[in-house]
C-alpha cells in the first residue's frame, strides 16, 4: 500500500494487532494506521480496522465516509483524535445491527476514560464570541463563521467511548464537539461512552441532535456556549457517581452573558438520571445548569436522582431570560433531586427570584412526581422507559400535559413526557449501545 507524505494521510497495513479487532472467519483485521491530514476522499472500509495516530485532520475538500460496522481505535500513546475541519465532510452512517464505533486501543477490562481524544468537528455556522471564530480546545482548528446553513455531513449509529484526553487543566477534549457546526449536518443514533470531559458539546453553531444517549461522562452529559441556536430531541444522560457533574451545563458566553446570536436551543424529549447514591462515588451534581445568559425551549423533560439540584439558574442575566420568557422549561418531571429546584437567590435587585419559584409557580406544566422509569440507576442494564400498563408513569398517563414541538420537519410529536415512550418499540438505544465499564 502507498505510503503518502507525512502531511498527508499515511494508511498503512502494520502486523500489530489492537486489542479489540474482532475476527473475521478466525483471522484477526487488518489494522490500518491514519496518520496526519487526509486532503482528499477516502473510505473507511469494515473489512479492516484503524488505529488513530495522533490528530487525524480531514481537511477541505476531503470527504471521510466510513461503512457500517467500522470499528476506529485512538492511540493512547500519541492522543488519537479525529478532526472534520471547515469545509470537510464526514460520512459515517452505520446501522442498529452494524453501528460504527470509535474506542480505546487498549485491552479489554484495562479501558478507561481519556485514553484517547475524541471526535471534532468543525463548521461554518455563527458563534457569539469576539470576531467570529475560535480554535478549537487541544489545537483542533478553527471554527465559526457565518453559514448557518453549513453542512459536516452525517453522524448515524456512531459510538464513541473511553475518550476526552486532558492536554491540560481545563484543557479536555469532548466525546464530540460540535464546533461551530450547521444545521444541514446529521446527526441522530449517537452514544458517548466514559468520556473524561464533557460527553456532547456545542461551541456555538445551530447543529441538529436526535436520539443520543451520554453514559458516564466525568464532566457534563450535554454542554452548549457561545451562542448554539440548534435543535435537540430525544436526548439521554446517564450519570455514575464516581465522577460526573452536571446533565446539562448551558451558557450562552461566559465572558459577556448578554453577547448575541444568544443561546437558545430548542429541545424537547429528554431523559436527565443522576446518581443519588454513593455507591459509585459521592459526585453527580445538577440536572440542568443553567448559566451565562442562556436563553432555551426545554420541554417533556424527565429529570431526577441529582444530588445538589434539578434546576439551578445561575447569573443575573440567565433569570432574566428566564423571566421574560426568552428561557422556558415546560411540561418536565422533576423527582429525587436533592433539591428539585435550586433556592439560590438571582444577584439582581430582586432576590425573592429563585429557581424554585420560576420553575414552579411562572414555567407551566411542571410537576414534581414518580416518572416510574422502569430501570434509571443500573449501570450495566439500564431501562429508560417509563412505565405503562395498569399502574403508568406520570410520564404517559395524562398527569403532566406533554408539549407539542414545532411542526418544522426535526422534531416528532409524540404522546410521552422524557426521551422514549412506555412500549419495547420505543426503546431507541437497543441493539447498538454498550454499558460496558471498562
Amino acid at each position: 500500500m502507498r505510503i503518502i507524505t507525512s502531511s498527508a494521510v499515511l494508511l498503512t497495513a502494520i502486523a500489530a494487532v489492537v486489542w479489540q479487532s474482532q475476527p473475521v472467519e478466525g483471522q484477526a483485521k487488518p489494522i490500518v494506521r491514519l496518520q496526519g491530514s487526509i486532503t482528499s476522499n477516502q473510505t473507511l472500509t469494515a473489512d479492516n480496522d484503524y488505529l488513530l495516530v495522533g490528530a487525524v485532520f480531514v481537511r477541505p475538500p476531503a470527504t471521510l465516509t466510513i461503512e457500517p460496522g467500522t470499528t476506529i481505535y485512538g492511540e493512547q500513546a500519541s492522543n488519537g483524535t479525529l478532526v472534520i475541519s471547515r469545509g470537510a465532510r464526514i460520512e459515517a452512517e452505520g446501522t442498529r445491527t452494524r453501528p460504527i464505533v470509535f474506542t480505546s486501543d487498549q485491552e479489554p477490562g484495562t479501558r478507561a476514560r481519556a485514553d484517547w481524544g475524541g471526535l471534532i468537528i468543525n463548521g461554518f455556522a455563527p458563534l457569539n464570541v469576539p470576531g467570529g471564530t475560535a480554535l478549537g480546545e487541544g489545537d483542533t482548528g478553527r471554527y465559526g463563521g457565518n453559514r448557518p446553513n453549513d453542512n459536516s455531513g452525517t453522524l448515524r449509529f456512531v459510538r464513541v467511548e473511553f475518550a476526552g484526553t486532558e492536554f491540560s487543566p481545563d484543557n479536555e477534549l469532548n466525546g464530540i464537539a460540535f464546533q461551530g457546526v450547521g444545521n444541514q449536518t446529521t446527526a441522530e443514533f449517537l452514544q458517548v461512552h466514559f468520556n473524561k470531559d464533557d460527553g456532547v458539546e456545542f461551541f456555538g453553531g445551530t447543529a441538529n441532535l436526535r436520539f443520543t444517549l451520554v453514559t458516564f461522562a466525568a464532566d457534563d452529559s450535554f454542554d452548549w456556549t457561545d451562542g448554539w441556536t440548534g435543535k435537540g430531541q430525544f436526548w439521554i444522560a446517564h450519570q455514575r457517581g464516581d465522577d460526573a457533574n452536571n446533565g446539562f451545563e448551558s451558557d450562552n458566553n461566559g465572558e459577556n452573558n448578554n453577547l448575541s446570536p444568544r443561546s437558545n436551543p430548542t429541545i424537547y424529549n429528554i431523559t436527565l438520571i443522576g446518581d443519588p447514591t454513593t455507591r459509585a462515588g459521592s459526585e453527580s451534581d445538577n440536572g440542568m445548569l443553567l448559566r451565562a445568559g442562556t436563553g432555551g425551549t426545554i420541554a417533556n423533560a424527565i429529570v431526577m436522582g441529582f444530588k445538589e439540584s434539578g434546576v439551578n439558574i445561575d447569573d443575573a442575566a440567565t433569570f432574566t431570560q428566564a423571566g421574560n420568557g426568552t428561557l422556558r422549561i415546560t411540561s418536565s418531571i422533576f423527582f429525587r433531586n436533592n433539591p428539585n429546584f435550586s433556592n439560590d437567590a438571582s444577584d439582581t435587585p430582586r432576590p425573592s427570584s429563585t429557581t424554585a419559584t420560576l420553575v414552579q409557580s411562572r414555567m407551566p406544566n411542571n410537576r414534581v412526581v414518580n416518572p416510574k422509569i422502569r430501570v434509571p440507576f443500573n449501570y450495566q442494564n439500564p431501562d429508560y422507559r417509563p412505565r405503562g400498563g395498569n399502574n403508568p408513569s406520570a410520564a404517559v398517563d395524562g398527569r403532566v400535559r406533554v408539549a407539542v414541538p414545532p411542526n418544522d420537519g426535526f422534531f416528532q410529536a409524540v404522546t410521552f413526557i422524557g426521551a422514549m415512550g412506555p412500549e419495547e418499540a420505543d426503546d431507541w438505544t437497543d441493539g447498538w449501545t454498550t454499558y460496558e465499564q471498562n
